[in-house]
């Protein structure tokens, strides 16, 4: 019977060090859970990003106000009967006048 007792806590003994020590036990779990956070994180990143794109869509399908502001920032179009002004930053009073290179 002691030898049966004694095998038995070995045994106990062995499984618990596979639990609590090893690599495949607790510290695997809770790298799992961490991988599992972190792509549930990323996850909802995209979710946001995927829903403001499909509603960008939605409005250049549908609307004009959304297509017109499109070509003006990205292609620099202005509508009919609009004057197009650029306004240039004062240069300081201590920079030198720009240099014109000729053109051979």
């Amino acid at each position: 019977m002691k030898w049966l007792t004694a095998a038995l806590a070995v045994v106990l003994i062995l499984l618990q060090y596979r639990i609590w020590v090893s690599d495949n036990g607790v510290r695997q779990v809770e790298r799992l859970r961490q991988a599992v956070a972190s792509q549930q994180a990323e996850d909802a990143q995209l979710a946001e990003r995927n829903r403001q794109l499909a509603a960008e869509v939605r409005d250049l399908k549908t609307g004009m106000d959304a297509l017109e502001e499109r070509a003006r920032s990205d292609l620099g179009m202005i509508a009919r009967n609009e004057t197009f002004y650029q306004v240039v930053p004062a240069r300081p009073a201590d920079a030198p006048p720009p240099t014109r290179t000729a053109a051979r």
